[in-house]
């Protein structure tokens, strides 16, 4: 089969860039398929893919999405495919893996913000996109992502497939837990018996660390035990303004900014809870890191990892509209070194099942179906 596959930027940072990487990668290699990479930006891996730039006009910003549609389909056109696997919104593809949750509600309901010109233009390439007659199946990467899309589009259930993200299972193979424990925490003045919570994410806001430090600050008013614990935040963001609400709370010296990291595996095996309370993630990728890394978790119904998590076995799922003392309980219960342990461990199995390969068999299987 000769397979177009579809993403603006290959392989570079981002949740659907990666996704369409790994899976294109270990799909590559197998002799039944030919896959053509269609994008603007990429990094070439050592799978045997054949890549076509795709050119984007930058300005006016409106014409963004519009240009890398319009400037595909007539590349794809030009060279022919029996499949186009699409992970962005494109105006023609056979299959379209769903990253993000429909542009519209993404910005009236999550962000609270009018449509720009812009955002106009995003959502009519993505109508147009879903409306297409040769569109044959729809791919959200999550329970979430499928649930949105159905409150948007009548989408035939049957020509939907949850796929979700994998993970690599070597990235933690050669780590020492122990090792990675005292370096880490010695690097950012951290001691053996704290209670790190982590948080890893680029988006401080949506990712909701004021909560965190306000359930921390709720949670050590309350408990003597909870003075041991401490937020270490990992990812680009402005500390300022959450640490100014930790200094008002009284718990300056309980965050810490890490910054952004190429080791942030061995920030989660340096950890031992992981908190991503978001207003909304379509998936989040930090998720089934943490739980790879042995780690039990706590993030809300608005995570689309929460397909992989079931309440009290490997973390904790927590009401939409929770408040700091509801992560306050729930980060109380995880005090216990015990609990820890178990919820690790069961969120570990969970994540080691959860792998690219599995993935990229079941994208195989997609492929297959539609000769």
């Amino acid at each position: 089969m000769k397979i177009a596959v579809v993403i603006p930027k290959y392989g570079l940072v981002g949740g659907a860039e990666g996704f369409a990487y790994e899976l294109t990668e270990r799909l590559a290699v197998r002799p039944q398929f030919d896959i053509h990479v269609f994008a603007n930006q990429y990094r070439k891996g050592k799978a045997p893919v054949a890549f076509h730039k795709v050119p984007i006009l930058p300005f006016p910003r409106f014409m963004r999405q519009i240009s890398f549609a319009w400037f595909t389909e007539k590349a794809i056109r030009r060279v022919g495919f029996d499949l186009v696997h699409s992970h962005d919104r494109i105006f023609r593809m056979h299959l379209l893996t769903m990253h993000g949750i429909p542009h519209e509600r993404w910005i009236k309901n999550t962000r609270n913000k009018r449509l720009s010109l812009f955002d106009r233009a995003m959502a009519w390439v993505e109508k147009r996109g879903l409306a297409d007659p040769s569109l044959r199946m729809v791919l959200p990467v999550s329970g979430l992502v499928k649930e949105e899309l159905l409150k948007a589009y009548d989408i035939p259930q049957d020509r939907m497939r949850v796929i979700h993200p994998g993970i690599a299972k070597e990235r933690f193979a050669s780590l020492d837990r122990a090792a990675c424990r005292k370096e880490i925490r010695a690097r950012h003045g951290l001691s053996e018996t704290d209670v790190v919570l982590l948080f890893v994410g680029m988006n401080f806001e949506i990712k909701r660390l004021g909560l965190i430090t306000e359930a921390v600050a709720d949670l050590i008013q309350k408990e003597t035990a909870a003075s041991r614990v401490k937020i270490l935040v990992v990812g680009k963001g402005d500390p300022g303004p959450y640490q100014d609400t930790a200094r008002r709370l009284g718990i300056g010296n309980y965050i810490v900014f890490a910054g952004v990291t190429h080791e942030v595996e061995a920030y989660y095996l340096a950890s031992d809870i992981f908190v991503m309370p978001s207003v909304l993630d379509t998936f989040g990728m930090a998720v089934l890191e943490a739980m790879a890394g042995g780690l039990p978790v706590i993030i809300t119904p608005k995570v689309g990892a929460r397909d992989l998590v079931t309440e009290g076995v490997q973390g904790f799922i927590l009401q939409e509209n929770a408040q700091p003392a509801d992560l306050a309980e729930k980060i109380a219960f995880l005090l216990s070194p015990q609990r820890r342990m178990k919820m690790g461990e069961a969120a570990s199995v969970t994540a080691l099942r959860h792998t690219w390969d599995r993935a990229a068999d079941e994208m195989e299987a997609v492929y297959r179906m539609q000769r």
